[in-house]
């Protein structure tokens, strides 16, 4: 597969002045089992009834999915991206296209959440890490929908602290509640936008054995589901991003939203048993009903020798058993599985990242920790991107950066520069952590392990006098 200079993305445009970007990606797929999408990239649905996770490949972590009728939509941690809360749309669980992000003012670093829906109104509760807050740094926030395209509302905050992972539920009693890490639940307002009450302690969660190898206990990501007469407590444990075999899916269950709680005997009910699994570290699950009636658990995981991918979507099917627990149906994911339904329609070429468009923010493009009215520096102009500087360098230029899902693949850009400004390509994790290529003041700039590299010299890339430059970067 060719990609022209005219169909360039840039992976991370870092700049100090300003810059145009007319752009495209292409992800040739690396590996021959998975389909391949637009521009190669892999995808989960084989159009024969079949899938292979992952079905959202890339870094969308603490997966949390929401049935409304025949719609399904997922909505993921975002971190100090922004425009943040991405939500994602489906009808069948295996196709995933990027619906809009609700979230565009920075609350700080967002993390696990969850969607609800009470009375037509759409909620969704937002843990964030506010660094500018030394006094309430852990902060919970709601916003809302009449739709779930939006618009959403302004965050609220609902004065619950240092608390993460919200799980929205209403009880036998009528009163909504939300569950939060470590086993903690505080009943919140009718209207489901503050606390109505104190923090208290549920849930001591499953007994890890002594000498398996996890990260810690991490009793987090409760998700409660009503079924058959029974509220089902589903919870991550063991640490997310310790060993492979920390991760793991415990669920639990009461009559009542105000327990005792019983633990399932077959707990946990999802884990990465070896080293040798191709998904590492899997949990945090949602328990979604897909179409035809079956049921699924969606849950995130690292793909093993990639784990700089991130954590992934996956699809688990379960069945339940006569007594009324959960069982986890696709072992290590490393086969191929019926699609949910068994439909053969729905696949799709995937999410093509080549191209601009004005609804890119947050559907494919967030700046990192931005400031201010962050969206006011990018525009569009033709086919190219217009992107205003900021700072110094990459680490404080609040560099616009994509999710990559391949294993392998090819991102070719063309810069014009304008002033003093630098430009370039970055695979980013923090500003602390990244490595790439800039272009500015006339010569080449390369970074490594969030520094440049000072010695040797960049090349010139002057052209006539003028600064401007076409680059191919090959990453696997």
């Amino acid at each position: 597969m060719t990609t022209t200079r005219r169909d360039a993305l840039g992976l991370g445009l870092a700049s100090a002045a300003g810059l145009a970007l007319p752009a495209g990606a292409a992800c040739p797929p690396a590996v021959p089992q998975w389909k391949g999408g637009a521009e190669g990239q892999r995808i989960a649905d084989f159009g024969n009834g079949r899938f292979l996770n992952p079905v959202l490949a890339g870094d969308h972590p603490d997966p949390n999915l929401f049935k409304d009728g025949e719609d399904y939509y997922a909505t993921f941690s975002s971190f100090d991206y922004y425009p943040g809360v991405p939500i994602w749309h489906s009808r069948d669980l295996v196709n995933w296209t990027p619906l809009t992000a609700a979230l565009k003012t920075n609350i700080g670093a967002v993390w696990a959440l969850d969607i609800a829906k009470v009375d037509g109104k759409y909620f969704i509760y937002i843990p964030a890490l506010d660094h500018a807050d030394a006094e309430r740094p852990l902060k919970i926030w709601v916003i809302t929908a009449d739709r779930m395209s939006g618009p959403w509302s302004e965050p609220v905050d609902m004065k619950i602290d240092t608390y993460i992972d919200p799980g929205h539920a209403i009880g036998e009693d009528g009163r909504r509640y939300l569950f939060l890490n470590g086993g903690h639940r505080v009943r919140i307002s009718d209207d489901g936008l503050s606390a109505a009450g104190p923090v208290e302690h549920v849930y001591d969660g499953w007994p890890i054995p002594e000498d398996w190898i996890i990260e810690g206990f991490a009793l987090e990501g409760p998700k409660i589901l009503r079924k058959d007469g029974w509220f089902y407590y589903f919870s991550g444990q063991g640490g997310t991003a310790g060993p492979p075999t920390s991760h793991m899916v415990v669920v639990a269950r009461s009559r009542s939203i105000n327990g005792p709680w019983e633990n399932c005997p077959h707990n946990p009910i999802v884990h990465t048993a070896s080293v040798d699994e191709p998904w590492w570290s899997r949990g945090h699950a949602t328990a979604i009903e897909g179409p035809g009636g079956r049921w699924w658990l969606a849950y995130h995981g690292y793909e093993n020798g990639f784990r700089t991918l991130g954590r992934q979507m996956l699809l688990d099917p379960i069945e339940w058993t006569p007594d009324g627990w959960p069982k986890a149906l696709g072992g290590d994911l490393s086969r191929p599985l019926p699609k949910p339904g068994g439909a053969t329609a729905g696949a799709g070429p995937g999410h093509a990242l080549s191209g601009f468009s004005p609804i890119m923010f947050g559907t494919k493009l967030q700046f990192f920790m931005p400031q201010g009215r962050y969206l006011d520096r990018a525009r569009l102009e033709g086919d190219a991107l217009v992107v205003a500087g900021q700072g110094s360098g990459p680490a404080d230029a609040s560099p616009l950066l994509f999710v990559a899902g391949d294993r392998s693949y090819e991102v070719s850009i063309e810069v014009s520069i304008d002033g003093a400004a630098e430009a370039g390509l970055l695979l980013f994790y923090n500003d602390k952590l990244f490595c790439g290529l800039g272009l500015g003041g006339g010569r080449l700039h390369a970074y490594r392990i969030g520094q440049a590299e000072r010695w040797p010299p960049g090349a010139s890339t002057e052209r006539g006098g003028s600064t401007c430059a076409s680059s191919t970067a090959r990453m696997s």
